[in-house]
């Protein structure tokens, strides 16, 4: 449970793989990795983060198959009553639900209807055999099966092409914002495709491409900095971002994706790349390229509910049975440094959204600057022998058990930290924005292999990543086993 930072000397730089270990007191900072933090220009006020939209389900098009459905066996004389229609509208809006059927996904909407008439006439055929199947009494004639299949599908196919013409002008009439993330030649491409295709209804307000890279050209601004995403977020009211990066799109770039899908974005990997090259089947095209839904880097494995759950069952009980440690700590911090025994510091969790980690204050900064960006105060002389003691053993990390319970953090995790060291790590070393796709910890493997303090940065990502590829609730109890063993010789933070 101790600290683990290796990074640049004050006032910014190019981080070393080793280096002091890090201070107390409050942060600031702006987070990026693929855009840079922005340096004297002030940032527009914290966007409140809500979770972008997922694909939602169709109700129209599955009230429009329902309809289709009970006109169908109108229409074929199939004669059903009431328990036999219901069952077979069940069983068709599932298999279409299955097929994908009634996710448009906001900027798919363009698809033609008649590319989904095999997939429908197919299903509406499933259905109706397997209703013929099972339906006690006569048997249904042939044509009556044939029939019923064949007007059931011609309503649907007819629902469903009113229902995209009307999406489709009025896409047109109000197109949807958009920002196009990715090399600058593909980000061209993109936007220059998009802009001679107005009928599609997305409309780029901005490129955000890697930094330095030089963009002949633009029709739209070109954005660097998080600063100015977020400024084009909130002034263009964003509602799709395109990456035009399939490593980005994969959550390479998971700091990013998370502010983005934080911001309320959704998020498309277009693919860019020569025909051909890929083999994969694409969800749907914009523009001439196929483009496919992408998913912020968030623990989708059934056992995330299981670690959340050793969270709680851990947390809360240590909590309650440190309170009286806290109280003394308190205390005694009070006594010999005076108020303000408790600080707040800004950290990046899982998926780059930031939230208040809580500590003890073992050291007062002189100003934010230094507390957001100094990376040691373990030699510090202004440091009291209750603080130098508190930090030795680790019990200024005690607080981080609420951030638990809070569900900021986990037990079990890759350490947090400070935006401006997250935004020099992530420039520096490919792979640490990828510690973020899992909740950061109070503790971790990388901690238990003994990388705190002035280790490696490069090395402590490579475990971190080890530990989300191989994750097991198992493989967290063990990690706190080693890490309960490892406190009867602290080596502080």
């Amino acid at each position: 449970m101790t600290a683990d930072n290796t990074a640049p000397s004050p006032g910014g730089g190019v981080p070393s793989p080793a280096g002091p270990r890090r201070g107390g007191g409050g942060a600031a900072g702006a987070v990026s990795v693929v855009v840079t933090p922005g340096r004297a220009s002030a940032a527009p006020p914290p966007l409140p983060l809500r979770r972008a939209p997922r694909p939602r389900t169709d109700t129209v098009l599955m009230a429009a198959d329902s309809c289709a459905v009970l006109l169908g066996a109108a229409a074929g004389g199939a004669g059903l009553p009431r328990p036999a229609a219901a069952a077979l509208v069940l069983c068709v809006l599932v298999l279409n639900g299955h097929a994908g059927l009634y996710r448009p996904g906001g900027i798919t909407v363009a698809r033609g209807v008649l590319d989904e008439v095999p997939a429908l006439l197919f299903r509406a055929a499933v259905a109706w055999c397997v209703l013929a199947a099972v339906r006690p009494g006569p048997a249904l004639a042939l044509s009556v099966l044939a029939a019923s299949c064949g007007v059931q599908t011609a309503v649907s196919v007819a629902a469903r092409a009113g229902a995209y013409g009307v999406r489709r002008r009025r896409a047109a009439r109000a197109p949807r914002s958009a920002l196009v993330v990715g090399p600058a030649t593909a980000a061209l491409r993109v936007t220059a495709a998009l802009g001679r295709r107005p009928q599609v209804g997305i409309r780029p307000v901005g490129m955000v491409v890697p930094v330095l890279q030089p963009v002949p050209e633009p029709t739209v601004p070109v954005l660097r900095t998080i600063e100015e995403v977020q400024r084009a977020v909130i002034q263009n009211s964003v509602r799709d971002v395109l990456f035009t990066d399939a490593d980005a799109a994969d959550q390479s770039h998971s700091v990013l994706l998370g502010q983005l899908e934080g911001w309320g974005c959704a998020l498309w990997y277009v693919d860019t790349r020569a025909p051909g090259a890929s083999a994969e089947a694409a969800g749907a095209e914009l523009a001439g390229f196929p483009v496919r839904r992408v998913q912020a880097a968030y623990m989708h494995r059934p056992g995330f509910a299981v670690k959340r759950a050793l969270d709680l069952c851990v947390a809360l009980p240590a909590l309650l049975l440190a309170a009286p440690v806290l109280a003394v700590c308190a205390v005694l911090l009070r006594t010999s440094d005076g108020p303000g025994v408790v600080f707040r510091q800004e950290r990046v969790g899982r998926d780059g959204r930031s939230f208040t980690l809580c500590k003890f204050r073992t050291l007062r900064p002189a100003d934010a600057h230094e507390a957001a960006t100094r990376w040691s105060v373990a030699d510090d002389e202004r440091m009291s022998r209750t603080g130098r003691v508190m930090r030795l053993t680790s019990l200024d990390e005690l607080l981080n058990l609420w951030n638990v319970v809070r569900g900021d953090m986990s037990l079990v995790g890759p350490r947090p930290e400070r935006p401006y060291f997250v935004a020099q790590f992530g420039q520096s070393h490919p792979g640490y924005p990828a510690r973020h796709r899992m909740p950061v910890g109070i503790t971790g493997l990388a901690q238990v292999e003994g990388l705190r303090g002035d280790t490696s940065i490069e090395d402590r990502a490579r475990y971190d990543n080890y530990y989300i590829d191989h994750w097991s609730p198992w493989q967290d109890v063990c990690v706190l086993l080693r890490t309960a063993a490892s406190l009867v010789r602290p080596t502080g933070s």
